[in-house]
């Protein structure tokens, strides 16, 4: 461990990943992976979580390029010294403000997108000129075996060494970023305290949906059904649950259900349109949570597939 931070820090020291033209040759490549390997992409996450191809293709590759591009088009002027105003104190002096690399990041990334949520902060790392080690998800094992063996023929591998096995309690000196859940974050966070290492976290929320009486309920109905399922419901955004009175409450239950079944059919767990929840310990997490309310729609269950059937519950 130590030896490869000390290899990707001399890296970095030497100034190689600083110059704009090495930033853009790197993220270009990032762009020929996702062009190239598109359809290894969406079998992998098929394969790990059955993510319907549409929804991969919009969530993992195409939300990839599009930071992608926004990175490109604007790099150049990013990297600029942005001038400040000056006070009494610094009259005689230059202020302005310089983004330096900070030199090695550690980017650990979770299963519930384990393209997208990989990428898009490798695209960062890469756009402020630090040399960069991924760790993707173990439960995700097919995306993580494209990552580790793929991704790597398109970087300079001095820049990015993506290692499978990095464990959160030796991050240790390096920049960190890690995006999943709480458990996790305290782990990564203790670790890094010990040495001061800067942290950045993303470990999700709850998301409440406050319903007027006075909405279209059909269209709320669609929305809520839409954000709440896609993916199979593992999206840190989703609305977790719903604010209303009693009396829409009467009244966005039918509508939620004509919804699911507009989306997914009579039998949600054929419909291709559905994912699966990514692990065996994820699943039990979950249909554990059936048991804290009265079901109103779905519920139903099958281990073996990993499956949930889409629908809510009253706590």
């Amino acid at each position: 461990m130590e030896q490869l931070r000390g290899h990707l820090r001399a890296a970095w020291l030497s100034g190689k990943t600083r110059p704009l033209e090495y930033r853009l040759a790197q993220l270009e490549a990032l762009g020929r992976f996702l062009e190239e390997k598109k359809q290894d992409i969406l079998e992998a996450l098929d394969l790990d979580m059955r993510k319907p191809p549409f929804e991969a293709e919009f969530s993992e590759v195409l939300l990839c390029k599009n930071e992608l591009n926004t990175t490109l088009n604007n790099l150049s002027h990013w990297m600029k010294d942005e001038q400040v105003d000056k006070n009494l104190a610094t009259q005689l002096d230059t202020a302005f403000i310089r983004r330096d690399p900070y030199g090695v990041v550690l980017i650990i990334a979770p299963c519930n997108y384990p393209i997208y949520l990989l990428l898009v902060p490798l695209i960062g790392a890469i756009a402020a000129g630090n040399c960069v080690v991924v760790r993707p998800s173990e439960i995700t094992k097919n995306s993580k075996r494209l990552a580790v063996e793929v991704l790597p023929r398109y970087l300079d591998k001095v820049r990015s060494s993506l290692q499978g096995w990095l464990l959160p309690t030796r991050c240790t000196h390096w920049g960190c970023l890690r995006l999943g859940n709480p458990a996790m974050g305290r782990i990564v966070m203790t670790a890094a305290a010990k040495h001061l290492t800067p942290v950045m976290l993303e470990l999700g929320g709850k998301n409440p949906c406050y319903v007027s009486d006075n909405c279209d309920v059909q269209n709320v109905a669609r929305r809520v059904a839409w954000g709440r399922f896609f993916n199979a419901g593992q999206t840190c955004i989703g609305p977790n649950y719903i604010l209303c009175s009693m009396e829409m409450k009467d009244k966005l239950v039918p509508a939620l259900r004509e919804a699911i079944t507009t989306f997914y059919g009579p039998n949600p767990q054929e419909s291709p349109d559905f994912a699966r929840i990514v692990g065996d310990k994820q699943f039990r997490r979950v249909r554990a949570l059936l048991c804290s309310g009265r079901v109103a729609i779905g519920g139903q269950t099958d281990e073996k597939e990993r499956y949930i059937g889409e629908g809510s519950h009253f706590g």
